[in-house]
């Protein structure tokens, strides 16, 4: 049986959120700081895209691809909808927001998984 890969681009995204979870939740126990700039990570669409990916050539007629090099998440200054006296740039509004998303995708990519899995031992079951 041929691996499958779901769980490995379901994990990957679970990495990224938890990235993602750790700099909005610098970005709020920061919202008073002065100077401290707001930050965000790369998109995961972006991220997904730069990810290592190779196809198997079953047949000399297959095309082949060369793979492109991993990336992580990384932190990036974000773009915030305001800047305070003290030079501060976190928006809390906008770090709720990006704290909803987050969930929103936790509580996706784990109904995705359970119902892959609940698909797979249906069928392993018979």
């Amino acid at each position: 049986m041929e691996p499958i890969y779901l769980f490995d681009v379901a994990a990957q995204q679970s990495r990224w959120l938890a990235v993602r979870q750790n700099a909005v939740s610098q970005n709020i126990a920061n919202a008073n700081t002065p100077r401290y700039g707001a930050v965000d990570v790369e998109p995961f669409e972006s991220v997904v895209k730069k990810t290592n990916l190779t196809l198997a050539a079953t047949s000399p007629g297959h095309m082949s691809l060369s793979p492109s090099e991993a990336v992580t998440a990384k932190a990036k200054r974000s773009e915030s909808w305001s800047t305070v006296h003290s030079g501060n740039s976190v928006s809390i509004e906008q770090e709720m927001l990006k704290a909803g998303d987050v969930s929103r995708s936790y509580s996706l990519n784990t109904n995705l998984v359970k119902s892959f899995h609940r698909m797979l031992m249906s069928v392993t079951k018979g």
